[in-house]
C-alpha cells in the first residue's frame, strides 16, 4: 500500500463531522438529500484532479485503476477466487474471475456480474470486494467479466462479451457446483445496462432467461433528459460531462440511441422478464433512470425490489473499505440477493 493510500485511509477513519469540516465546512445538500461525509471528503479531494472527460481513454483507465487501488479493502473471508478465460464469438477469449464461497448452496444460481465504467474503463479489480461479498452472502459462485472496452472495441463488442459470458455460465454452471442451465446476471452502471439488455435479448431470442437481474444504478435510457441529470450533474465521481464522454467513446456516431441494446428502458414490452433487484445512489445523475425503469418493470408485472441509498454517490460499490455507509449498503444488497435466492 502506498503512503498516499495509507494517509487517505487514515483520514477517512475520522468522524464524519471532521470530514465535513475538512471539505467545505458544511454538509453537501442537493435535491433534498445530504451526501455521506466520506464521499464529501473524497469528492472534495478529487476536485483538484483533472476530470475524466479531459483525458484519453488510456489515461482515464490508469487514473481510475490507481484511484480505486487506494481504496482497496481486505479480502473477504470464506471466499476464494481464480482468474481464467472463457471463449467468446470468433477467436476472442474473455478474462473472468470466479468467486467461490466455502459454504456453497447447490440451489443458488451462478451470478454473472459486469463492472461499471461506462464501457470505457474498469477491469476485474473494479468490483472485487463486492463480488466476494455477494458470493459469501448468497452462497453462490460469482463470475466477474472483463469485457472489451471502447473506444478500441466500441458497441456492441463489450455487450457481446457479456452475452457470451452469460451463455457460457448457462452451459457450465453445473461444473462449479451451481444449478445446471441457470444463471443470474448483475452489474453496476454500464454493467447494469448490460444486464437489462441481456435479460431482454434472451426473451426476444427465446433463450434461457436469467434467474434474476440485479441492476445497480443502471443506465437504461440514454435518450432521456431526467431531472437528476441537472440536479446531480456536477457530482463525483459521475458527472453529466463524464457520462457524455463515456457515450462518445462507447458508441460509434452511426449508432441509433433508441436501439434497445443501448437503451433497454425504451422497450415497448417488458412483460415476462425475470425478477429484478434495482438499487440506486441518491447523488447520481442516473438516480431517476433507475427509479423510472423500476416503475416500467412493475407496470409490466415484473417483480422488483427497489432501494435508493440517498446519501451515497455513483460507484459506491468500489468504496466499501472507506465509507461505512457504502459498506452497509453493499452488505444489504448482498443480503437482498441471498433473500431472493432463498425465496425462489
Amino acid at each position: 500500500m502506498s503512503l498516499q493510500a495509507i494517509i487517505a485511509k487514515t483520514i477517512l477513519k475520522l468522524p464524519g463531522s471532521w470530514l465535513v469540516k475538512m471539505s467545505g465546512g458544511k454538509p453537501v445538500e442537493l435535491g433534498g438529500r445530504t451526501l455521506d461525509p466520506h464521499f464529501q471528503f473524497i469528492a472534495h479531494s478529487a476536485a483538484s484532479q483533472p476530470p475524466m472527460s479531459s483525458m484519453t481513454a488510456a489515461d482515464a483507465r490508469a487514473a481510475s485503476a490507481a484511484g480505486l487501488a487506494m481504496f482497496a479493502g481486505k479480502p473477504v473471508s470464506g471466499v476464494t477466487s481464480k482468474d481464467f478465460t472463457i471463449p467468446s464469438r470468433g477467436a476472442h477469449m474473455i478474462p473472468v474471475r470466479l468467486y467461490t464461497p466455502v459454504k456453497q448452496s447447490p440451489t443458488a444460481p451462478m451470478m454473472v456480474f459486469y463492472h461499471f465504467g461506462g464501457g470505457v474503463v474498469g477491469d476485474l479489480d473494479t468490483c472485487h470486494l463486492f463480488c466476494a461479498m455477494m458470493s459469501k452472502a448468497a452462497s453462490c459462485p460469482v463470475l466477474s467479466v472483463d469485457y472489451r472496452l471502447a473506444p478500441e472495441h466500441p458497441f456492441p463488442a463489450g455487450l457481446e462479451d457479456c452475452i457470451d459470458a452469460y451463455e457460457w455460465a448457462i452451459a457450465n454452471a453445473h461444473e462449479y457446483g451451481a444449478p445446471a442451465g441457470l444463471a443470474s446476471i448483475g452489474g453496476d452502471s454500464m454493467g447494469g445496462n448490460f444486464s437489462a439488455v441481456i435479460a431482454q435479448e434472451m426473451k426476444r431470442q427465446g433463450k434461457t432467461l436469467p434467474a434474476l437481474q440485479f441492476l445497480i444504478y443502471p443506465a437504461t435510457d440514454i435518450t432521456a433528459n431526467y431531472p437528476s441529470y441537472t440536479t446531480y450533474g456536477e457530482t463525483y465521481p459521475l458527472s453529466s460531462d463524464t457520462m457524455a464522454w463515456f457515450m462518445e467513446h462507447y458508441m460509434p456516431a452511426d449508432v441509433d440511441k433508441t436501439d434497445l441494446r443501448v437503451s433497454p428502458g425504451l422497450s415497448p414490452d417488458l412483460s415476462g422478464l425475470p425478477p429484478a433487484i434495482i438499487c440506486t445512489a441518491g447523488f447520481d445523475p442516473l438516480v431517476d433512470d433507475g427509479a423510472d425503469y423500476t416503475a416500467k418493470l412493475r407496470a409490466a408485472g415484473v417483480p422488483v425490489t427497489y432501494k435508493c441509498y440517498d446519501s451515497l454517490a455513483h460507484g459506491f460499490t468500489a468504496f466499501i473499505s472507506v465509507s461505512p455507509a457504502a459498506k452497509k449498503a453493499c452488505e444489504e444488497m448482498a443480503d437482498m440477493l441471498a433473500r431472493s435466492y432463498s425465496a425462489a
